[in-house]
C-alpha cells in the first residue's frame, strides 16, 4: 500500500501527532506490560495536504529529531505553509526553511485564518475508529501497517475502481 511514486506534500500542509491505545491498568492481568508511565499508547505522526492526501507513520517518541525528520521526508520545500499544534518539537521548522504557523489549543484557538489542523484531526478520527471498530485490538509488532492502510484508503476515497 505504500506508493513508490510518492511526491512530497505541497500547499498548506497540516502536521500533527496522536496516540492510539489505552491505559495499561485497563488491560487483562496477563496482558499488562508493566510500563512505568502506565500507558500502552502508540504514537503516530501524520501530515495532510489541504483536502488532499495524507501520510502517517508510527513513531516511538515525539521528540524534535523525529518530528523534523518526518516533516523533511514528507513535505516539499515549495509549500505555502506548515500548520501544527503547539508541540515544542516543531519549533525548529523555521530553521529548516519551512513557512511555519501554529494554533494554540491551550488558549482555545483552533483556527487562525488558514492555520488549523482540522483535516488531520478528522483523519485521526477515521484511523482511531477504524482500529477500535474494525480490528478491536492491534499489537505493537504489526501496528506500522495500520497507518499505511488507512492513509491508502483515505488517499483513494474518491477512486471508484477501488472497492
Amino acid at each position: 500500500m505504500t506508493d513508490p511514486d510518492f511526491k512530497k506534500l505541497m500547499g498548506i500542509v497540516e502536521v500533527d501527532e496522536t496516540y492510539i491505545g489505552g491505559k495499561d491498568k485497563n488491560r487483562h492481568w496477563d496482558k499488562k506490560q508493566r510500563i512505568k508511565s502506565g500507558s500502552a499508547k502508540i504514537g503516530v505522526i501524520g501530515a495532510i495536504s489541504g483536502k488532499g492526501n495524507a501520510v502517517c507513520k508510527m513513531i516511538e517518541t515525539a521528540d524534535r529529531e523525529t518530528l523534523n525528520q518526518f516533516v523533511s521526508e514528507t513535505v516539499s520545500d515549495k509549500l505555502n505553509l506548515v500548520a501544527t499544534e503547539e508541540h515544542p518539537g516543531y519549533n525548529q521548522l523555521c530553521k529548516l526553511d519551512f513557512r511555519y504557523k501554529k494554533v494554540r489549543h491551550n488558549a482555545s484557538e483552533y483556527v487562525h485564518g488558514k492555520v488549523h489542523t482540522n483535516y488531520l484531526d478528522s483523519f485521526w478520527s477515521l484511523l482511531k475508529k477504524g482500529v477500535v471498530g474494525t480490528y478491536h485490538n492491534v499489537s505493537r509488532k504489526f501496528f506500522p501497517h495500520y497507518p499505511n492502510e488507512f492513509s491508502c484508503r483515505f488517499n483513494n476515497r474518491e477512486n471508484s475502481r477501488i472497492v
